[in-house]
């Protein structure tokens, strides 16, 4: 009863109707930017790359000796919500473990890390000498950067190492930075 009421007011009065709807917009619109980040929900899942070269071997090789070893050992890590894989014909095997969103992604990357050590037994040793790689990833790409001159003093070439030299290394040290290249 008490609703319908309410609502019956609502439509007998549109003035009233609209100046509500201001007020909880405004009230709205003004603590959107003072909510604390913390309190955001993590949207993106947490993504954990693992990725091993096998010098010389093709995609058949590298999918048997390599993917399919470390595939069966991070299978089943804690908060795993499922994982991908691809091999190539350079000898490149590289698998995507996404975990549950919310998931914290140091320990993921942990616990991955974890599993391939364990693995690395059953590994080629042309592998383990190469070595595995653990990376956090974003799913998405987040921020972009490009460096240019107004004039033609450096060329693409020059910039491109100058970035890599001087610049790669200290945009990967940056927290919450999953990768740079």
């Amino acid at each position: 009863m008490v609703l319908l009421s309410i609502a019956d007011n609502f439509i007998r009065r549109p003035v009233l109707t609209t100046v509500c709807t201001l007020l909880i917009l405004l009230v709205g619109g003004v603590a959107i930017p003072n909510l604390p980040i913390e309190r955001l929900p993590e949207l993106a899942p947490v993504q954990i790359q693992v990725s091993a070269n096998y010098t010389g071997a093709d995609a058949a090789t590298v999918e048997t000796t390599v993917t399919n070893v470390l595939e069966r050992e991070i299978n089943g890590v804690e908060g795993m919500d499922y994982l991908t894989s691809n091999s190539t014909n350079t000898g490149q095997s590289t698998i995507n473990v996404i975990f549950q969103p919310g998931r914290d992604k140091d320990i993921a990357q942990v616990n991955v890390q974890n599993k391939v050590a364990a693995a690395q037994a059953l590994l080629p040793p042309e592998v383990n000498q190469l070595g595995v790689t653990v990376e956090a990833q974003s799913p998405s790409i987040l921020l972009v950067y490009r460096f240019f001159t107004d004039d033609d003093r450096y060329d693409a070439l020059f910039l491109h190492n100058y970035a890599d030299q001087f610049l790669l290394d200290e945009i990967r040290r940056l927290r919450g930075v999953g990768s740079a290249q």
